[in-house]
């Protein structure tokens, strides 16, 4: 399995119950995977009841919403608890395969296997659309994934880009130190307070058991940002007033639609990410950054699976409440593989 995450954990619970053999390679060197390149403040959108993977229950959390901290240590304490084979600081450069038999070239040596699990997530590929010069523009630019805290942005001037939850929660603390705009492709979708990712989770449970989802469909979806503490002062503050997309820069900052200019110092993108398949490129079967799947199982290439990319591989696979489902799925279908192809 490649990646040591909460996708790769998950596959590891359900994979330890069976009687094959399995190693994690991750290319961390200490656990929490893409959680530990998240900004210092961050919350989950659910209670601890709900932002837990298979088998053990995240212990209650002493805030309405578990922190950055009380997450890592609890995956942390999942890998002790189940003691998985994980290899650390092993990263995944390139995957081939001969015959049946996957090779992985790795910075710490090969690696063989039968069947693969790729669950690499999407946090080693933060997304930033193009804008015309934006090499022009002598501020400075990160993505969330490298936001850590707003240390060194007291009175600079900050553009937040992106309406999902990380751009709101940014935007919530950076505006407390400085002067900051809020830019967005569509008005933001703002939940009702009562409504958090606890709604996804049952979402994900009806579209796992496939019941009837209209309701919460209607309701949720992972775009709309949950009034977590500070999102609810940043409400009461006015601070989310939204910009539509400018539509270039300039050596100062941004060139708005109506050809006005205005100066920034910082510009942070809270713009996603795309799913990591670099190590897969040589089997020549990713088209538009996904690979063709049947539930996580790839449907061209026999013995590979990919776990926890986004809604192609399951329903809220991308979330720590969601990936529960498809990789219990997977291991069952992993399981099958090798009885059909046992001698």
């Amino acid at each position: 399995m490649i990646g040591g995450g909460q996708a790769g954990l998950s596959v590891a619970y359900f994979m330890k119950r069976t009687n094959l053999n399995y190693l994690i390679l991750d290319n961390q060197s200490k656990p929490g995977g893409a959680w530990l390149h998240t900004w210092d403040s961050l919350k989950l959108f659910s209670p601890a009841k709900y932002s837990s993977l298979s088998g053990w229950q995240m212990p209650s959390s002493q805030n309405e919403y578990p922190t950055k901290k009380e997450l890592i240590n609890y995956l942390s304490e999942y890998e002790k608890r189940y003691d998985f084979p994980i290899k650390r600081d092993t990263s995944v450069i390139q995957v081939s395969k001969e015959k049946d038999v996957f090779e992985l070239r790795t910075n710490n040596g090969n690696y063989l296997c039968k069947s693969l699990v790729s669950a690499t997530g999407t946090a080693m590929s933060p997304y930033i659309p193009k804008y015309p010069n934006s090499n022009e523009f002598n501020g400075r630019q990160i993505h969330s994934v490298d936001y850590l805290n707003t240390n060194d942005l007291n009175n600079k001037k900050v553009l937040i880009v992106g309406a999902g939850n990380s751009g709101a929660q940014i935007l919530a603390e950076v505006s407390k130190v400085t002067t900051t705009k809020w830019v967005t492709s569509e008005p933001p979708i703002f939940l009702p307070e009562h409504i958090d990712g606890r709604y996804l989770f049952v979402q994900a449970n009806n579209s796992y058991f496939k019941k009837e989802t209209k309701e919460y469909r209607q309701k949720v979806s992972l775009s709309n940002i949950v009034q977590i503490q500070s999102v609810k002062e940043g409400l009461e503050n006015g601070v989310y007033k939204d910009y539509r997309p400018f539509k270039a820069f300039y050596k100062h900052g941004v060139i708005w639609s109506d050809d006005t200019k205005e100066s920034f110092d910082v510009v942070i993108w809270c713009t996603g990410f795309k799913a990591n398949l670099k190590h897969l490129q040589k089997l020549g079967i990713t088209q538009n950054n996904r690979i063709k799947t049947q539930n996580t199982k790839s449907i061209s290439e026999p013995g590979l699976w990919l776990v926890g990319y986004g809604n192609w591989t399951g329903f809220a696979s991308a979330t720590i409440y969601g990936v529960g489902k498809t990789a219990k799925q997977t291991v069952e279908e992993i399981t099958t593989f090798f009885n059909n192809n046992s001698a």
